[in-house]
């Protein structure tokens, strides 16, 4: 199963609620929306995707838990980039005080911003290409560090802003740099196949 993109803005365009709505109302889809206000439907993710991206969320939720520097949103959060696209990385977090900025109405929806710190591990279903571009999107809308996590390669693809893509090729960790002060992934049970 791979995802599908579904173009009706020649037939109706959406706007952040309605798409919000849409999503609501419909909880057993795994919706985004492209910049241009394309839907794009995403499949289930598999068992080996799906104990990766678990894998993931409790490493950064223990850093998280002992640093108390923001949130760490699992794969079910929407943000609403300032492009306007609704993307939902598989793990991402925010910084404390751009959270705390929020009201109560923004972080009950989708969180209208661009995630600090995002993380993509790609499955079988999901295209290499659109992924990257995927994750481009991201670092051009405030994402200060990015990883896109290939486990048939075993390669991580590193995004920062203002640099060329980093890839690294069976690294057992990878750094937080800056942006997660002390975080070190550890990715051996991320290759374990």
């Amino acid at each position: 199963m791979t995802a599908l993109t579904l173009n009706l803005n020649s037939l109706i365009k959406l706007t952040r609620e309605q798409f919000y709505q849409l999503c609501e109302a419909n909880p057993d889809l795994k919706l985004e929306r492209n910049f241009q206000g394309e839907l794009v439907i995403m499949p289930p993710t598999g068992g080996e995707t799906g104990r990766s991206n678990v894998n993931l969320i409790l490493q950064v939720a223990s850093w998280n838990e002992q640093n108390q520097l923001g949130e760490v949103f699992d794969s079910s959060t929407g943000f609403t980039l300032p492009n306007g696209a609704d993307r939902s990385p598989d793990v991402s977090w925010v910084e404390k005080s751009r959270w705390n900025a929020l009201t109560q109405e923004q972080k009950e929806k989708f969180i209208p911003l661009c995630p600090d710190f995002a993380i993509e591990i790609l499955s079988p279903s999901d295209s290499l290409t659109k992924t990257q571009k995927k994750m481009q999107e991201y670092i051009s809308n405030g994402c200060r560090l990015g990883w896109l996590i290939n486990r048939k390669k075993q390669e991580v693809e590193i995004y920062r802003p203002e640099q060329e893509v980093e890839v690294l090729t069976f690294p057992s960790t990878i750094s937080g740099e800056d942006i997660l002060p002390g975080f070190i992934l550890n990715l051996q049970r991320i290759w374990e196949l």
